[in-house]
């Protein structure tokens, strides 16, 4: 037995075993006094509940819903704005920020001051600090009553900003994003397969013709899916006191994309630009030589060398900024956590929200950089790595 005991191999499995046992029974342990404290508080576990109709208003929801709706659905409009609001503020923040990023590499003294100024002053002050401002903005715009049209179809008013909209339903919008993002896809994937071993000319022009199918389908969605009897376009109108028709964002709404995407670009300023400075100065003064232009030279050599740089940092970044949409309840926009929170003090069915909670925001993320990583593994270097 001594001898057994000596066996370093035996020991360092006792070992592991001991602690995976030792981290079981604590949670069995935490699990039987919860149960334990809900027995004696009367008050029933699982998720029954779900099916429950939650009888509390919800103000923003991208499908239907009422106060009759069970606490699924809630739960399903809270996951729904949350996408809503990562998918209008990232890609805002990525815009700005790779503009900031640019500037701040320039060479031009006055464009590197704003981006510096830029970066400085949006990275530095709290995210809750500038959602509270633009937020105050927002809400001290003028009346409807009192607001013209801008160009005849956008309206900025403290009630919210009334855009042009299509009368289609949601579904048919759903359909046209889905067929945007199978051609974006196979994009990928015809670039390092196909396009890889065909003419540049051939190349070019089967992209062309993809993303040519890929918006005529789009169209067609849109067309088909137009809600009967009414015109394709909806162009807010000013009736009495307020605007009828088109699209209203929120102030809410508006406020978080807006604080989000420029707290955000500033970071994202950062990475693209250290992205920019770790370009060899070989590459560009090659450029120089073949006699590129000096636009050329920055989307055909520094701008794609920078991107296979700094994409692992940036998907780090936007798993961040999507866990920051859950700064919406400060202001009650009701996204994912709100509707949580909502739901536990008016269910009571704590441990159960709060898994959910910690599930979505686990699906939702890994999702993000899971996509990502493949992004990044379609368009990183193959072979030997960039040496300067």
């Amino acid at each position: 037995m001594a001898s057994f005991l000596k066996d370093k191999r035996v020991r360092d499995t006792g070992y592991q075993v001991a602690f995976v046992g030792a981290i079981v029974a604590v949670v069995i342990a935490f699990v039987v006094v919860g149960k334990a404290n809900l027995d004696a508080q009367g008050m029933t576990s699982g998720f029954g509940f779900l099916e429950r109709s939650t009888g509390w208003r919800i103000s923003f929801s991208l499908i239907e819903y009422s106060t009759s709706s069970p606490y699924w659905k809630a739960i399903l409009v809270g996951i729904l704005n949350s996408l809503f609001l990562g998918a209008l503020a990232l890609p805002v923040a990525t815009v700005v920020g790779i503009a900031v990023g640019v500037m701040r590499t320039s060479g031009n003294g006055m464009a590197e001051l704003m981006g510096t100024c830029f970066v400085e002053v949006f990275r530095n002050v709290p995210l809750i600090l500038q959602l509270l401002f633009w937020y105050t903005v927002l809400l001290g715009l003028p009346a409807p009553r009192d607001t013209a049209p801008v160009l005849g179809v956008f309206a900025f008013t403290g009630r919210g900003i009334y855009l042009p909209g299509l009368n289609v339903t949601g579904g048919s919008v759903v359909l046209a994003v889905c067929v945007l993002a199978a051609a974006f896809a196979a994009l990928l994937w015809l670039r390092n397969g196909r396009w890889s071993k065909v003419p540049a000319a051939q190349a070019r022009k089967e992209r062309l013709m993809l993303w040519a199918v890929a918006g005529v389908a789009a169209v067609l969605c849109l067309w088909f899916g137009r809600i009967p009897d009414t015109p394709l376009a909806n162009i807010p109108e000013q009736r009495g006191l307020n605007y009828k028709e088109g699209i209203r964002v929120s102030p809410e709404l508006m406020a978080c994309v807006i604080a989000i995407a420029i707290y955000g670009a500033a970071y994202i300023a950062e990475i693209v630009r250290a992205g920019f400075n770790a370009v060899p100065r070989g590459q560009t003064e090659a450029g120089h030589a073949l006699g590129l232009t000096s636009w050329q030279i920055f989307s055909r050599i520094r701008m794609p060398l920078a991107l296979r740089i700094v994409m692992p940092t940036l998907i780090n970044q936007y798993v961040w900024l999507f866990k920051a949409t859950t700064i919406g309840i400060a202001i009650s926009f009701t996204d994912f956590f709100m509707v949580i929170s909502t739901a536990i003090n008016q269910s009571g069915q704590t441990l159960e929200l709060i898994a959910i909670l910690m599930g979505g925001f686990l699906a939702i993320n890994y999702t993000i950089s899971f996509v990502l990583n493949r992004v990044n593994d379609a368009i990183k270097l193959k072979g030997t790595q960039l040496r300067i």
